[in-house]
């Protein structure tokens, strides 16, 4: 059966423009309904996302990966956001000629081998290189894993409900982080040697090498229908010339996404003060882990609220929306980061305190700080949540996503890579701070245009496709 546009509007809230004709169908019922209904697809690509990336950023987490000497870990974080920039630049283009499934099928297993190069490091601590190695490999896998997640996420929900299904995924995503720091903590607990036992890492690996198999069960993207009745554009497979081809169709028809370079660029920047140079260097072991638990929990609360209660808020034209969800995350970013700048202050690389004198959560200046890794854990999960939603706001075609998607993670590995490097090589941690704050800034600056010139209140169906 099938409806004009209009009528989708005005039957289900839809934000496409009720100038064009939109053909309806009729979704499946029973047990096939709740199967390929689209927020249990990307329900269960959240998922996937637990038992992978949500281990690595446990484990990350913890500063060092939890281990003692943080310049190996700095050295394979850098290989691996600097494999995963060149290859998320090319990874819209092999998702769209292979598919999401075989995306995530191929990319998740490079998760569950740099989690092994951990553990296989704490048993013989001169496998550094193998750790190194591990994460370039990881950089590949997880320009796969993560373009196949942005296009489904963003392409399954109907506009009034990208912000929520947005918020949804980041909840459950997190949650493996929120699962695998708690694991972290309660191991540790009356742990002294200032790093996790191997039974942390044998726990990790074992949920990590369950969510390479996961991928097999998510619903063919071609049979989706939206919860309004129009069904997601089906992904093409063409030839790899056309797709590398799209690349620069992307950015020659859409320049505008130019513009969220820079907020892309500073997405993941800021992971590396935060657990690096800031819980690495302050805290004891379990109260590593604590603080890692309350950043990723926060997350779950920041995306749904922003996404949820700001982006999705119906009330509101989704242009008054974008503003709103642009003022939240400025107005976080500089309030978080004058608040480090104070404690920054305190201490240097070279009066990184030793193990036996760092802070404790029973240490009566412990409160304030676990407070501060409280709003770092929100500002990430609404910056992450509000980069996504705009690039949803400016098409749904998942070919088109998959693109914007590359982009976002070749950025955002981009900037991963250089950090990790400057502390790699032991560049002040005041140095690494005030670049961190700069570059935020800067990129919520320079997305503002967009947002004003950019996001419309409908999408129109030139926007849909490359």
């Amino acid at each position: 059966m099938s409806a004009t546009g209009e009528e989708k509007a005005h039957g289900t809230g839809s934000e496409t423009s009720s100038t064009d004709q939109v053909e309806i169908y009729e979704r499946p019922r029973g047990w096939r309904g709740i199967y390929y209904h689209p927020a249990t697809q990307v329900c269960l690509v959240g998922v996937v996302c637990f038992m992978c990336p949500g281990m690595f950023n446990a484990l990350t987490g913890l500063g060092a990966a939890g281990q003692v000497d943080a310049t190996t870990t700095a050295n394979a974080n850098s290989a691996l956001y600097s494999t995963f920039a060149f290859f998320a630049f090319f990874s819209g283009s092999v998702h769209n000629v292979v598919g999401p499934r075989v995306c995530l099928l191929l990319g998740t297993w490079g998760y569950s081998l740099l989690i092994g190069s951990y553990f296989a490091t704490s048993i013989h601590p001169g496998a550094g290189d193998f750790v190194v190695a591990a994460g370039a490999i990881l950089g590949v896998c997880a320009a796969l894993v993560w373009t196949a997640q942005g296009s489904l996420m963003m392409a399954y929900p109907t506009e009034a409900q990208k912000g929520t299904f947005i918020g949804y995924f980041w909840a459950i995503f997190n949650l493996g982080s929120v699962v695998g720091s708690s694991v972290a903590f309660g191991s540790n607990f009356n742990s002294t040697a200032n790093k996790v036992g191997n039974g942390t890492y044998i726990g990790f690996l074992i949920l990590s090498l369950t969510g390479v198999v996961l991928p097999l069960f998510l619903a063919d993207p071609y049979k989706m229908i939206r919860t309004d009745g129009t069904r997601v554009t089906p992904i093409r497979h063409p030839s790899w010339k056309t797709e590398f081809i799209s690349l620069f169709v992307a950015l020659y028809t859409d320049p505008w996404i130019v513009l969220l370079f820079p907020m892309f660029f500073a997405s993941n920047y800021f992971y590396t003060w935060q657990f690096n140079d800031y819980n690495g260097a302050l805290f004891n072991i379990r109260t590593r882990g604590l603080n890692n638990f309350v950043y990723w929990t926060a997350q779950i609360f920041g995306s749904f609220f922003i996404g949820h209660f700001v982006l999705d808020l119906r009330r509101f034209r989704r242009r008054v929306r974008a503003f709103l969800g642009w003022s939240i995350v400025v107005v976080l970013v500089f309030a978080v980061h004058l608040w480090s700048y104070y404690y920054q202050l305190t201490y240097t690389r070279v009066s990184d305190p030793p193990t036996a004198v760092k802070m404790d959560i029973n240490d009566p200046g412990y409160p304030a700080h676990v407070w501060l890794m409280i709003f770092y854990g929100l500002l990430d999960s609404m910056w992450q949540t509000t980069a996504y939603w705009l690039m949803g706001a400016m098409s749904n075609d998942p070919a088109k996503l998959a693109v914007f998607t590359g982009f976002y993670k070749c950025f955002q590995s981009a900037g991963s890579a250089v950090v990790w490097r400057l502390d790699a090589v032991q560049k002040p941690y005041m140095d690494i701070f005030i670049s961190t704050w700069v570059l935020a800034a800067a990129g919520m600056i320079c997305a503002f245009p967009l947002v004003y010139a950019r996001v419309k209140d409908y999408t129109e169906m030139d926007d849909e496709a490359l």
